[in-house]
């Protein structure tokens, strides 16, 4: 089993849960996070007065899957968030020892 993380613009959200969806993903945790990049925030003007953004406003994804489906899902992140624009975000792909649903006692990959 893979554990996904994916840090991705908010307004792509729905686009990404969507391709998820398409390719066969059944739970998705959204987090709201901030954070900075290589993108390092930017400067807004509020009446009249500069001020420095430093840490802008990301979604984080947690998605579990097999390790078989793991590359699909990443594709389908990547597709569905590109911008093409700084600031796109990142996706971690990490290894899972256990899963155990709680409801029914099912484990690894019965309990996804």
């Amino acid at each position: 089993m893979k554990l996904i993380i994916a840090v991705i613009k908010p307004f792509k959200l729905e686009e990404v849960r969507d391709a998820l969806s398409a390719v066969g993903v059944q739970g998705i945790t959204v987090s709201e996070v901030k954070g900075y990049g290589r993108q390092k925030g930017h400067t807004e003007i509020y009446r009249g007065a500069e001020y420095a953004v430093h840490f802008l406003p990301k979604v984080r994804l947690e998605i579990v899957v097999t390790s078989d489906s793991a590359d699909r899902a990443v594709d389908a992140i990547v597709k569905a968030a590109k911008t093409g624009q700084i600031g796109d975000g990142k996706i971690f792909v990490t290894s899972v020892e256990r899963a155990i649903r709680i409801r029914t006692g099912e484990t690894d990959n019965n309990a996804l």
